[in-house]
């Protein structure tokens, strides 16, 4: 048991590091090529972040594990709302000036509800996975063309955070390494952390839907809450909400998209009378807190924390 234990943790490292270094090595190369630090904020950093999410997923899938590959892709979109930015608004208040943001916020809670009425017969198939792939091809492209029209202060935004976590450079071979060895970390620290998981959710007795759901989910959000915590306290909230925003919509579209594909994913049906409405509740419910002043104050970060430890709490219940 204790060995599954220390291998877990060294598998949530592996995923941390490595997509930290993934995320680096690709924007690193992105600059290269002259493209913006906007669009590879909001698409390389955003889905880089959510790569511990896609590499778990798909394994857990390749190894019929359906409920730890859904149960991390919901946990972790709730966690991304519930404790993230529920954690870095109380640290400092979020004022959103990206336009972006207020048209994202839609399509994380429509393509929640996608992902409801797909899993509805118990199964997500690999045509509805195509689906999902083609949603997300969509995306970035109405992505990159909305960056392209953000304003100068919000493009300053995102050029002052990667010049924070070093991400320029002119070393193309360096970069590449960054990538190669961010992916190898990545799929090392999945399986570590998949098989622990599995382990010690048998012999403690708690289901593997639930350790996806928490302590899968929460450890595969690691990227996200560094990036979005390092960005509010430089004061750069825009990257913070962006970024959480963009996960939620490529944790769905893209990875049980791609995960579906290459398995289809069995959905147990406790997912779709509970988590799955919590995590389109989130969604929802941060729609009048940002629109509202397009601030989410401490307060607000507040309701959110609380609202996450009271769904954790009800799962260990």
């Amino acid at each position: 048991m204790l060995l599954q234990i220390i291998l877990f943790f060294i598998g949530l490292a592996g995923l941390y590091f490595g997509a930290e270094w993934l995320v680096k090595g690709a924007s690193r190369f992105a600059r290269s090529f002259n493209i913006r630090p906007i669009v590879i904020g909001l698409t390389i950093v955003a889905f880089g972040t959510s790569t511990p999410e896609l590499v778990t997923s798909i394994m857990a899938g390749i190894n019929h594990l359906n409920d730890i590959a859904i149960g991390n892709i919901v946990g972790s979109n709730i966690a991304n709302i519930g404790l993230i930015l529920g954690l870095t608004a109380i640290v400092q208040p979020l004022k959103v000036d990206m336009k972006l943001i207020s048209r994202e916020m839609p399509i994380v809670i429509g393509i929640s509800l996608l992902l409801y009425f797909m899993g509805w017969d118990s199964v997500l198939s690999r045509r509805e996975g195509i689906i999902l792939m083609a949603g997300i091809l969509a995306y970035t492209v109405y992505v990159y063309r909305a960056a392209l029209r953000e304003s100068k202060s919000v493009e300053k935004e995102f050029l002052e955070y990667e010049e924070s976590i070093g991400a320029t450079s002119d070393n193309l071979k360096k970069d590449i390494v960054w990538i190669i060895v961010g992916l190898g970390a990545l799929i090392g620290g999945a399986y570590l952390l998949v098989h622990s998981a599995v382990y010690i959710a048998r012999v403690v007795g708690i289901s593997e839907l639930v350790i996806g759901l928490t302590i899968i989910a929460v450890g595969t959000s690691l990227p996200e809450l560094a990036t979005s915590m390092v960005a509010t306290i430089r004061k750069e909230s825009d990257i913070s909400v962006g970024n959480v925003l963009g996960s939620n919509i490529f944790n769905i579209l893209a990875i049980l998209g791609i995960a579906s594909i290459i398995q289809p994913l069995q959905i147990n049906t406790a997912s779709l009378r509970i988590d799955m409405p919590v995590m389109l509740l989130f969604g929802i419910v941060l729609v009048p807190i940002i629109t509202w002043k397009f601030m989410i104050t401490r307060i607000q970060g507040f309701l959110l924390l609380t609202g996450y430890s009271i769904y954790i709490l009800w799962l260990f219940k």
